[in-house]
Order: C-alpha cells, then structure tokens, then sequence
C-alpha cells in the first residue's frame, strides 16, 4: 500500500495464571490494561479509517475528522516516544511506544493513498512528474560544502504570510502549512537532510517536491518555478529543491511549506514547531 514499513498492532501476550484453590481470579497488572486499552483505540482509529468509501475523497467532513484524530493521536504518541527516550525508559518500553505510534500512521497512510490515488494526486499516481512533464533544470543542485547545522530555514530573506490551520476563503477549510513571501526566483532549500520522494506539478500546488527524513516525517515545498531535483535523489540539508513561484492556485508569488506525517494531504502537522524541534527558529 506505498508504505516504507507495515506496522503492525501491539502483540499482547497473556499467559494465563494458574489459580490456587480458593484464590481469586487473577487481575491484569496496570502496564496490561493500558497496553491493552491503547490497542483498542488504535485498532478502531484504523477501523474507521478503513471505512471510507474509496469514492468519498479528501473532502467529506466524517473522513477529515477520523485524520484529524489520526494525525493528532499520532503527534501524541511520538510525544510520548520522546519522553520516554529522554528519560532513559526501558528499551522494551520505548519499542512498545513506538510500534503504537507506527500503528497509527499505517492506518493514516493507506487511507490517505488511497483516497489521494481515487481522487489522481499527482503525489499518489505520478511521483516522478515525467507524465505532467514539470519543469526541472538540465543539470541538478548540489550539496552545500559548508553548514552551520544539520537543519535549516526552507528559503531566507522571506517574510512569514499565511500561517498553518489559518481560515479564508482562499481555502477549502484549514490551511495546511506555512507561507513564506518572496520573490519569484529565490532559491529554495531542503529544510533537513532526506530522500526526494515526488516531483509533480499539475495541481494546486503546482510544482513541488516532497523530501522524506530521516525521522520519517515528510516536507513539501510547493509553487515553485522550477525543480532542481528528481525523485529517489538524496539531499542534504541546505540543498537547493528549486526556485520559488507561483504555480499552482496561489495570489502572488511564495513557498508553501508543508511538514507531513505520510507523503499526502490529510497528514499535515504545524510546520514551525515542528522545526523548531530542530533547533531552527524562523519567526512566527
């Protein structure tokens, strides 16, 4: 289903304990009932998503609440990952934590492929771009030789416009990432280092990359007027994607910044805290 790794459930194991004449019936330690009850949220999460109709699209209001709760549950389960790594938590614990966590966002990720292929998203039937023929220069960027940090700003001398779950009429609902103004023509850069996953034009977005990390998070960089990459490249933080436009349904010139959960629409997460999780500080 387009997925890097099939998570699977938490397995539960329950040895049944041998019960002494006249004794009372066992009672599931707390760490069991707990494992157990977040199993069964994820389980009916997943179930829900699973439902939708392969024709009801990115649109219906029950199908956008179950990712929302998807998305947000999922933030809350890496939260948690987070915590227990800081805290030296057992090594069994933080494994338990973190097959929850990709629970979730295996069942987010084949609902939203599949929706996003019925509906043809470019990012879902056409990765590369060779098929809408996107513009991409002759020859590609290359890695900077020289950086402060492992992680960076999308763009530079921009200011911050539309800001991430802003309301307007220029969307649908909610606007799902973050816009950086500035000029058509200024260099666009890979926020962290990672592997282009798609290249593709042709929608609202216009020309845009979307870059997958290490951590598993994705980043899209959308309304350029060129791409300076190709899918399956690896690049490094601070490497040029493409320029900035304004392709795609846009007001002026500018770069979306989107930082998703899987390569889709439905996944999005603030963009600028989660930066700021890297040590980069844009402003905002």
């Amino acid at each position: 289903m387009r997925r890097e790794d099939h998570a699977r459930l938490p397995r539960m194991c329950f040895a049944p304990a041998r019960k002494l004449p006249g004794s009372l019936p066992s009672v599931p330690s707390f760490r069991s009932l707990r494992t157990l009850l977040a199993a069964v949220l994820i389980a009916g999460m997943l179930v829900a998503l699973a439902a939708v109709p392969a024709g009801a699209g990115a649109g219906g209001d029950a199908f956008r609440k179950e990712t929302t709760r998807a998305v947000r549950a999922h933030e809350k389960a890496r939260a948690h990952v987070d915590r227990l790594r800081a805290g030296d938590a057992r090594t069994t614990e933080v494994r338990s934590a973190e097959r929850r966590r990709k629970a979730i966002r295996a069942g987010l990720w084949d609902a939203l492929w599949s929706v996003a292929r019925d509906a043809g998203d470019p990012v879902a039937v056409d990765p590369s771009g060779r098929a809408g023929r996107c513009p991409a220069a002759r020859t590609r960027s290359r890695a900077p030789e020289d950086r402060d940090g492992d992680w960076t700003a999308p763009t530079r001398r921009y200011r911050l416009s539309a800001g991430y779950a802003a309301r307007g009429s220029r969307w649908a609902h909610r606007h799902t990432g973050q816009d950086f103004a500035v000029p058509t023509g200024t260099p666009v850069y890979a926020v962290g280092p990672g592997t282009v996953r798609a290249t593709t034009c042709g929608d609202g977005f216009g020309n845009q990359v979307i870059v997958r990390h290490p951590d598993g998070y994705f980043t899209q960089y959308a309304h350029l007027s060129r791409i300076d990459v190709r899918k399956g490249g690896r690049v490094a933080a601070g490497q040029r994607l493409g320029l900035s436009g304004a392709t795609g349904n846009v007001t002026g010139p500018h770069l979306h910044l989107e930082v998703r959960i899987t390569p889709y629409m439905g996944s999005a997460v603030s963009p600028l805290p989660w930066l700021r999780r890297k040590s980069v500080d844009i402003g905002g």
